[in-house]
Formats: C-alpha cells, structure tokens, sequence
C-alpha cells in the first residue's frame, strides 16, 4: 500500500517507514527531537527534501518512527525557528528555505580563486574600505558577523502577494519616472510607520526614501559639505562601516567616547564640532541607550546651533523594555534622520528613508536626483503594501519572538563557553558585544576563530581610540544549534589565544 501523503503537487515528498532512511534509534538519548530536526535540516541542504516539498504529517511521521507526536512536532517547531520550513495549515508543513552550504570539508581543495589565499589575513592589518565585502565572501561554517537579519525568514508569501495586489492596481504612468523623493505611497507609508513605532509626527511630503542607510549618510555628507562642515562627530567605539562612508564622502570623523549612558555630552561640547551622527537608540556596538539626562544636554547642545544625524539603529528590535522615542520626534529642526528596513526584512532591498531640517531637504532632494533618480518604484510600493496592509507590523512580532529565543541561547552559550567574558547590549537589536579581561587581542582572536570556520568581528574594528578587546556577535540570523556550535568554537579559540599580550589597532 502506498504510503505517499495523498496531494496532487508532484513536489510533495513520499512519508513512509523508509522516508529518509532515518533510525530514531540512532538519535542520542533525551536528545531525540534536537537529532531529528538535525537530519532533516541536513535533508533540506543537500537537496533531499526539496525546497516547495512538505513534510510528513506530524501524527504519521510520529507514528513511523515510533515515537510521540509532541517529537515530531518540536522538531519541525525548530526548523519553523530557523525559517526552513512554515506550517500551512491544510497544505501541511512546506520546505521554504536551505540552509547555506557547509564549507568543503578535510582533504577538499577550495576553489581556486581562494586556494593560495589565507582568510585570516583579513585581521592582520587595520580594516580597509573593502574589508566588510572581503569577510562576506570568505567562506565559513557559521557567520556570527552583526548587522544581519534573519534573511530565511523574509516574508516570501506576504511579498508576492502585496506584489500582486500593487500589480492589479498600477497605472502605466506609475512605472514612468516619478519623484525622486520616492512613491508618494511609500513615503505616506513611511510616516504612518514612523509615527506609530518612532513617535515621530511628519508630512509623507518631507520623507525622502533612499537606497538604505547608506545612501541616507552619503547624500547628508554632500550636502553638509556644500555648507562648509568637513568633519562629523561620532561615537567611539562605533560602526567602522559608517566612518569609512563618512570618510569616503570627504568628512573627519573625530571620535566622541561613549559611556554607560551613551554618548559622553560634555566631550562633545568642549569638541567644538558642529555637527554629531549617533545611534541613540541602540548603540552600536555597545548596545547601550542614549539616556535620559544625556539626551537632554544634547537638545541643549543642538538648539545652541549643532546639527545631529540620528541613525536610529535596531530601534524596532528591542525586547525587555519599552522602545526609547526617536530624537527626530523631540527636535525635528536640528536633527536629520535616517532608518531603514534592512535590519526588518533584507539588505538587498535598499529601501530607507531619510528626513532632514526644513534647510537641508531641498538640497538632499537634489542630490538624491542626481545620484539616481530616485529608487526602484516597485518595490516602493511593494513595501508600502506591506506596511499598509499589516504584514510588515506581523513580520516583526514574528522576529521579535524569534530573536529573543536565539539572543537567550547566545547569552548561555558564552556563559558556558567563554565564563570570563562580559556580555553587553542584551536589552535589543540583533548582536552583543562581548568583552574580555587579560591579555587577549581581538583580531587575533577572531582570525583564530575563521580559523575554526566561524566569523566574527573583532571590537578594536569599530574603536578609533584604546578600549578593551572583544569582539561583536550577530545572533539574528542564526539558528540556535550555529549559535552553540558558533561559541563553542569561540571558545576553543580563545584557549589557543591565551596569553597574548593585548594590543590595540586602531580602525
């Protein structure tokens, strides 16, 4: 008798006592659900369990392996985590994403165009503007690198279908050139998304939309240049990627220390800088919040004259508090903002809106004219469907859940793992900053950690002055059992690195 789960998709995969070969007696003991979610992962990687297949029925596979549906079902829970396959209700559980290809294992020569190349060179001298590019491309077990999102659980289904619904309803004249402002859809979207998660109050007619963060900070640093401003404060420790943008756009970025509560005001003041970029929100890479008696020396400082950029950072990610107000909603005068849904649904869309003083936005609208246009407009309202229709606002009650599991599952990892380390930045956003004691150089010890095929970045990256070594772990986009495996192996490397003398190399 057929065993075949009864469907006429003919993608749909075969259940029977033979599916997959697999012998639960073979799963270690009170391990069992963790083991058969393993070999099914490793199914849907090389391809045995393809991608629009589906799953066995919970109480049929249960019942051919002879154990309890409750197995069954937190095994497939975990790989619902880890974004590889979604419930469907009547249409069963469907296989929707593979998970990134393991690197050639002992005795596989890489590819030739890495075969005479050394991936832990990349911490050997200060970061260049290509290194970021450089470390994506070098092949790993698992990517503990921050600033990615869960880019598995991008919502394909809720895309396609605010796809259509923009497609049945689009004018011809919509797919001429439009505003290089952006759609006026997307920036209307944009201001209902910002009032209700920002508490920030604008006219859709202010909202410039922009190829993400990017685009956001190298239009403000033309223009800014153009009024005379060559040099922009920003935060020490902060993003290396941000100041090497800033750089290449022609501004110092002289360094402003940040403290337990953020950006140190009184270094800032006695700077004479004119103008500060910050991540209030959520630090990066401390992860620390802008509080509340710094901020307001900051509003004094920008309404005695100085200009401040908010990049308002992971402020949609956070889980054990309350979401900080933008700065943009206290004193929209003297402060340009920039955000983004790179960190909410993927970087490779390039969407992200930019606002800007009343004196700023004519010439950032030319600008943004000059550079491009403006952006795509199919995705503009692709995304503003998605924002309007409530997708968007699921998605990220979905990630929300998702992060917290994962963020937890790091925290214990490094407790196990790495029991001297300092964990910070825990309260929000999709990394943490770890840091150590003793005499430990970070970019030695992320080299030994691609070493065991994990990537991470070292801290001193994102450190203009002397502070202490550590290194900055993205969990987002990582599984539970690649965040274990992932500190495990930090772990291992920290051992082999112990007792070098601590140095610092500036970014």
């Amino acid at each position: 008798m057929s065993r075949a789960i009864p469907d006429s998709d003919d993608r749909s995969i075969t259940s029977g006592s033979d599916f997959l070969q697999l012998d639960i007696g073979a799963a270690p003991a009170g391990r069992r659900a963790e083991w058969l979610a393993d070999q099914l992962r490793r199914a849907i990687a090389d391809g045995r369990l393809p991608l629009g297949g589906r799953l066995p029925a919970t109480r049929v596979f249960a019942d051919e392996l002879g154990v309890s549906r409750g197995l069954v079902t937190e095994a497939y829970q975990r790989l619902v985590e880890d974004g590889h396959v979604v419930g469907r209700g009547r249409a069963g559980t469907v296989v929707v994403a593979a998970p990134a290809p393991a690197p050639a294992g002992p005795g596989v020569p890489p590819p030739p165009d890495t075969a005479s190349a050394d991936p832990t060179a990349l911490f050997g001298a200060p970061p260049g503007n290509d290194v970021f590019d450089a470390l994506r491309a070098t092949p790993a077990r698992i990517d503990l690198s921050p600033g990615v999102p869960d880019l598995a659980a991008f919502p394909r289904a809720a895309w396609l279908r605010a796809e259509r619904t923009v497609l049945d309803n689009l004018a011809p004249a919509d797919l001429g050139y439009g505003d290089p402002r952006g759609t006026p859809a997307l920036r209307l979207a944009a201001a209902a998304w910002l009032a209700r998660y920002r508490g920030i109050r604008v006219d859709p007619a202010e909202v410039i939309i922009v190829a993400g963060v990017a685009q956001g900070i190298g239009l403000l640093a033309q223009v800014l240049r153009n009024e005379g401003i060559t040099a922009m404060a920003v935060e020490d420790p902060g993003s290396l990627g941000t100041r090497q943008h800033l750089r290449n756009w022609g501004l110092d970025t002289p360094p402003i220390p940040v403290g337990p509560t953020g950006l140190r005001i009184d270094a800032l003041a006695t700077s004479g800088l004119p103008a500060v970029m910050l991540t209030p929100a959520h630090q990066f890479p401390t992860g620390v919040v802008l509080g509340g008696e710094p901020r307001r020396r900051l509003m004094r400082w920008a309404e005695a004259g100085g200009l401040i950029v908010e990049d308002d950072y992971d402020a949609e990610h956070r889980y054990d508090r309350s979401p900080v107000p933008a700065l943009r909603a206290v004193l929209a005068e003297r402060v340009c903002y920039t955000g983004s849904v790179s960190k909410l649904l993927a970087p490779a869309l390039r969407v992200g809106w930019l606002l800007a003083p009343a004196g700023y936005r004519d010439a950032l609208v030319a600008a943004k004219r000059n550079a491009d246009l403006g952006n795509a407009a199919l995705p503009q309202l692709v995304l503003a469907e998605l924002m309007t229709s409530g997708a968007l606002e699921r998605h990220l009650r979905l990630l929300r859940r998702r992060h917290v599991r994962r963020r937890d599952t790091m925290i214990r990892a490094v407790r196990t793992h790495l029991p001297g380390a300092a964990v910070h930045g825990a309260a929000a956003g999709l990394h943490l900053m770890v840091t150590f004691g003793g005499d430990v150089v970070d970019v030695d010890l992320a080299a030994a950690c691609l070493a065991e095929g994990v990537k991470v970045q070292p801290l001193s990256w994102h450190c203009q002055r002397p502070y202490r070594p550590g290194l900055v772990l993205g969990y987002a986009a990582n599984p539970s059992n690649e965040i274990e495996d992932g500190v495990a192996a930090l772990g291992r490397a920290l051992r082999h690195t112990a007792g070098t003398r601590t140095t610092r190399r500036p970014g």
